[in-house]
């Protein structure tokens, strides 16, 4: 990963670049940044340039021996540490070392977009307790003890440095305060609440903002050469997340269907609120139907989808329009509803999506969760009509 390919900032770039060309590298350093941003890749950009036997004015060479290994991430005074857990291979006392083909792999194959989510999976299912643990402090503290491979600097990459457990980190405290000379560590983070205090106080904090939507757009079309529409409209609902930003591109008939059933639930509503003698329950019992069949996954996500969209209405109809993050087709849907959601409804409204998540979430007859939701919702708003 070269420094012209990482989506962030220029003047976080050129200051890093800057305080390797001037001997004034923090020896830790926290990167903090929001989901989806390209924190990861920053971090191995920055140890490629250090690294590098050939450095540009702003860039690693591309082409010498040590870029050659980063490119395979093969660099042997390259050490990534991230959290880990037992897989069916192995099935005690795991750490970053055994897994680290695993990890090198995903990366690659994720073009250095990567999550912790679908690090888990990758991993073999979504494993909460997955951590850097006891013994990747020990290994951490084992290679800090030894000279670099190739004579310059020892980096360490503490991916998601949250889930650096808190009877783990001790260990840490003093190699961090006082590194052997010539070593880096690299903390990426999304949450520094979850990190103990101690090992804060000892690193630089660099804050890694969102990424622009205009960013988000350009790379989209650059890595799926698609329409610059489609681009425009994805990197808009990303809220500057580039790994959702892939996922909407990725299911963008999935959104679609979400739009349409979100549609078909609200002019319902719309008709029972307002009495419509047109209206028609069988068309809504078949979405219900439908959805039902698909399993409680995207039963919950439709829910999550319409407590996303009604907060989108109430943007609308607040006149907060330079908030709203949607795509063309949803502002057309939601010009269409603007009108019933309000202050004095939203909460309740709201209230009834999270209680139908909760139910489905606890295996609830689906059928009547859904019928009773619809009722609940048409209730609320005849209530502020």
């Amino acid at each position: 990963m070269l420094f012209k390919n990482v989506l962030v900032n220029e003047d976080i770039k050129k200051k890093l670049v800057t305080s390797v060309r001037e001997d004034r590298i923090s020896h830790a350093q926290l990167f903090l940044g929001q989901p989806g941003n390209h924190s990861f890749a920053l971090a191995l950009a920055y140890s490629r340039y250090i690294c590098c036997e050939n450095k540009g004015e702003w860039d690693s060479c591309g082409i010498c021996p040590s870029c050659h290994k980063f490119d395979k991430l093969e660099h042997p005074d390259l050490h990534l540490i991230f959290p880990n857990s037992n897989t069916k291979e192995i099935t005690k006392d795991s750490d970053s070392e055994q897994l680290s083909q695993q990890f090198t792999k995903f990366i690659l194959q994720n073009n250095y977009h990567i999550s912790i989510e679908d690090w888990l999976v990758e991993l073999g299912g979504e494993n909460k307790q997955a951590a850097i643990n006891i013994r990747d402090c020990a290994n951490i503290i084992y290679h800090n003890n030894n000279h670099a491979y190739e004579g310059g600097y020892k980096i360490f990459i503490l991916w998601m440095a949250e889930r650096l457990r808190h009877d783990a980190a001790p260990k840490l405290l003093k190699t961090l305060e006082e590194p052997e000379n010539k070593t880096l560590f690299i903390l990426i983070a999304e949450n520094s609440d979850k990190i103990l205090a101690t090992i804060l106080s000892r690193t630089q904090l660099i804050k890694i903002p969102q990424i622009k939507q205009e960013l988000i757009a350009t790379q989209l079309e650059k890595e799926f050469h698609a329409p610059l529409n489609i681009c425009n409209d994805i990197a808009a609902i990303s809220e500057g997340n580039y790994i959702q930003a892939i996922r909407y591109y990725n299911e963008q008939e999935e959104l679609e269907k979400q739009l349409a059933r979100f549609n078909l639930l609200f002019t319902q509503i719309m008709q029972h609120a307002g009495n419509d003698t047109t209206k028609n329950f069988l068309e809504l019992k078949n979405m219900f139907d439908e959805l039902i069949k698909e399993g409680r996954e995207p039963q919950k996500n439709f829910l999550m989808y319409v407590s996303i969209t009604i907060r989108k209405l109430l943007m609308l109809n607040t006149n907060n329009e330079a908030l709203l993050k949607a795509t063309e087709r949803e502002k057309q849907l939601l010009e269409k509803f603007k009108n019933i959601i309000t202050l004095k409804n939203i909460s309740g409204i709201l209230e009834e999506c999270n209680t139908a998540i909760f139910h489905i979430e606890r295996n609830g007859n689906s059928s009547l969760i859904f019928a009773d939701f619809f009722l609940k919702l048409v209730s609320k708003i005849q209530g502020t009509k």
